[in-house]
């Protein structure tokens, strides 16, 4: 039994996630700062946090709204990667990397969700 979120693999998993889109969005620049960069890296690292806040609640409901929530930040962080793309920001290659990581983590949260429903 996993005690603690960060003990959990999809945590594990959008943290990494998290790291990367900070390391690949260093190259972004400058005056994407407080615009473009800050919100990439926000929705990556949301993903993470809405993981550890429906860990941290007991009720079923709001564990499956944080889930859904994470989600919700899942294609919020696509959705800036696919517009770092066609910018030019990224390339194809690390785009469609980050896009497959991000629908990994997806699938492990409606596992999650369909298992806490099936409860």
């Amino acid at each position: 039994m996993i005690k603690r979120f960060q003990d959990m693999p999809v945590w594990q998993e959008s943290m990494d996630l998290a790291v990367k889109i900070f390391e690949v969005s260093e190259a972004f620049p400058k005056k994407e700062d407080y615009s473009l960069t800050s919100q990439i890296r926000r929705s990556a690292l949301s993903i993470t946090a809405n993981i550890a806040e429906a860990f941290g609640r007991y009720h079923k409901k709001d564990k499956i709204n944080f889930y859904y929530y994470a989600r919700g930040s899942i294609t919020e962080t696509q959705s800036h990667l696919i517009y770092s793309n066609r910018i030019n920001y990224l390339n194809s290659e690390n785009t469609e990397k980050l896009i497959e990581k991000l629908e990994e983590i997806n699938k492990s949260l409606n596992k999650i969700i369909k298992t806490l429903n099936n409860k």
